[in-house]
């Protein structure tokens, strides 16, 4: 499958510009959670009803955020993994533990079931001359055409010392750690796959929305949850 390219302006601030003015146009609210736009075009799909009341499964004694921003190998998994393996080696419960995960910016796509990788390379994308997504699929060794971390195979990720370690975000969920992705790079990253596809921007974001992966709730923002998760004892680490 050939890279996806996106004819956008090298210059930040004219990107930037164009993404501003179509917030503009589309209106703020519809760009954030579509339940609030007027527009019928919209799905309110995966976008978490009461994104506040999610919050409150944030439990324990033990409460960590971590921030992933851009892809980033399997470290924006291995992370949470980690903190909960070894919360329960030095004699925590996972009862008495949270980490929650927040994919934001670019690496907002892991939250993306495998048909939208496949149709959109994913694991390729460039614009404005720039490669702005670049992921591995461990099972292939090239540009993964699939969410590597959605229907894992058990000796997908290993590591020297602690060998395999399963890092599917379906495992990461049963061990209690908690996903949730950012609403506006949904919508932004799924407006510019649109504009290199000459698509309708609102018919792409439906798709993605549809395709969000059960139990990763869509957030108003990114900056928004790692907030929430702070204001709920949550520490905060850099998490890719």
């Amino acid at each position: 499958m050939s890279k996806q390219k996106f004819v956008q302006p090298a210059n930040r601030r004219a990107f930037l510009g164009k993404v501003t003015g179509a917030a503009a146009l589309m209106g703020v609210a519809s760009l954030i959670n579509p339940a609030k736009a007027n527009d019928s075009t919209h799905s309110i799909s995966g976008y978490a009803e009461d994104p506040d009341d999610w919050f409150k499964g944030v439990k324990g004694k033990h409460r960590i955020v971590f921030d992933a921003i851009e892809p980033d190998g399997f470290f924006q998994f291995l992370w949470p993994k980690a903190y909960m393996m070894t919360n329960v080696a030095s004699g925590a419960s996972e009862k008495d533990c949270t980490a929650v995960l927040v994919l934001r910016h670019s690496a907002a796509v892991f939250a993306l079931q495998d048909s939208v990788w496949a149709k959109y390379n994913l694991g390729n994308v460039s614009a404005g001359g720039k490669q702005i997504i670049s992921v591995t699929d461990p099972q292939t060794n090239a540009s993964a055409v699939r969410n590597p971390f959605w229907k894992t195979k058990p000796d997908d990720f290993s590591l020297p010392g602690l060998g395999s370690v399963p890092l599917g975000i379906p495992e990461l969920q049963a061990s209690g750690v908690m996903i949730c992705v950012c609403g506006v790079a949904l919508s932004v990253f799924s407006a510019m796959m649109a504009m290199g596809t000459k698509q309708e921007a609102a018919t792409v974001k439906k798709e993605w929305l549809d395709a969000v992966i059960p139990g990763i709730p869509v957030m108003p923002s990114g900056v928004w949850a790692v907030g929430r998760a702070q204001e709920h004892g949550c520490g905060y680490c850099y998490g890719a």
